[in-house]
């Protein structure tokens, strides 16, 4: 897989944009569980995972790219996108927890 900075570029975005989307159904999820409405959370918290396996599917691709020989620059957008995606990862683990305790709480 040869690509273009455009295309790159494009990937790294793609992944900034799925662990922000993510992020932002995990914390949605909370707020949810917070309420009372569990069975909203636990599907915010579904569609928060699937973001992130679109995410991690283009980190994926990336990945496989340089270790087939495709030297992949890094630079300072794709940390961004790195740290975007596992903060988004770390949030999904929290929120998923809050859900849990809130449905206990909430009985």
């Amino acid at each position: 897989m040869t690509m273009d900075q455009e295309q790159y570029d494009e990937l790294v975005m793609s992944i900034i944009v799925e662990g922000g989307n993510a992020r932002s159904l995990a914390m949605e999820a909370i707020q949810e569980a917070k309420k009372g409405n569990v069975a909203q959370a636990e599907a915010l918290l579904k569609k928060c995972g699937d973001a992130l396996t679109e995410a991690h599917h283009v980190q994926t691709d990336l990945i496989q790219s340089e270790i087939q020989g495709e030297h992949i620059q890094v630079m300072l957008l794709m940390v961004h996108a790195q740290d975007h995606l596992m903060d988004a990862m770390v949030i999904r683990d929290m929120a998923a927890e809050f859900v849990e305790l809130y449905k206990k709480v909430n009985g």
